[in-house]
């Protein structure tokens, strides 16, 4: 019999995939009214500001210190960087091909795993990546004499995800997850802040009520995945990632009135299967896209 944590902790990763697809929604909305880097600006500070309070409530001011700061920040930019990323790619692909393709991250970070973490991968696990590969290939039906510059930048934002979450590992044993999550933030907002004198822009009175929706499900996408985590091991949890990608078809729908062309069909059922492949391969778990990074 399942025990209630496992059972707990595999409701709460479905429902933080759940809220992670409604949140890329709402910024592929937002993306069409204000900079991308102004949505990231506004993600990250009300993020920042919502979990403080608690933050400061449990660990204390002096526990609000992070470790490694060098690594915070690095991580914080990359969180800045994949966001804003993802905004400008977005506009020019559907909403679930877009997250198929973002999905190119498990295999990304396999690779880096082998490079930076001095993991092992046998052929097994190689296999796995190149059709994870064949299938976001298949998403994103690269035309060499036009190539879709939206699709190229999520797939940059894929890789700027892998990178992010190698240095989560890394911190993960130094820090407790939330302190991760305020600190990566608090760095994002810092960073962006950099681009908003002489850049900002009005914001239109219909953007106010999607940028508080993104913050408020932004954050409890976090709080959610790191309570999931803290209740189940992560390769229990990986095969209930895949439900952001069902989710994301379902307010690509709703939102955008788009489906996935068949050739899309088939990619995401492949890139689904190989990072399921993958990660039993390993018996160890694929990281999901929004472990207390962004």
């Amino acid at each position: 019999m399942m025990p209630p944590s496992t059972l707990r902790g595999i409701i709460l990763i479905m429902i933080s995939m759940v809220i992670a697809a409604f949140a890329g929604a709402i910024m592929k909305l937002l993306g069409e009214q204000i900079p991308a880097y102004l949505v990231a600006w506004f993600r990250f500070l009300g993020m920042s500001l919502l979990l403080l309070p608690y933050l400061v409530r449990r660990f204390g001011i002096s526990g609000l210190m992070p470790a490694r700061p060098w690594m915070q920040l690095i991580r914080g930019l990359a969180m800045a960087g994949a966001t804003t990323l993802f905004v400008f790619g977005s506009r020019t692909v559907d909403y679930a091909d877009a997250i198929a393709i973002l999905y190119a991250y498990p295999f990304l970070l396999v690779i880096m795993a082998v490079l930076f973490l001095n993991e092992r991968a046998g052929w097994p696990v190689w296999i796995g990546v190149t059709s994870g590969f064949v299938g976001v290939l298949l998403v994103i039906r690269p035309e060499f004499e036009e190539i879709n510059t939206g699709a190229v930048l999520i797939f940059l934002c894929a890789v700027v995800v892998s990178i992010q979450l190698v240095l989560s590992r890394r911190l993960g044993a130094v820090s407790p997850p939330l302190i991760i999550a305020f600190t990566g933030a608090v760095c994002a907002t810092i960073a962006l802040t950099l681009f908003l004198p002489g850049n900002w822009e009005r914001i239109p009175d219909s953007a106010w009520l999607y940028i508080c929706l993104l913050i408020l499900s932004g954050t409890i996408n976090q709080v959610l995945l790191v309570y999931a985590f803290a209740d189940s091991d992560a390769s229990t949890l990986a095969p209930f990632t895949y439900v952001e990608i069902v989710a994301a078809v379902t307010f690509g729908y709703l939102f955008f009135s788009t489906l996935p062309s068949l050739l899309s069909w088939i990619g995401i059922a492949l890139i689904a299967a190989s990072g399921l492949y993958v990660a039993r391969a390993r018996q160890i778990a694929i990281i999901p896209r929004r472990v207390p990074k962004i």
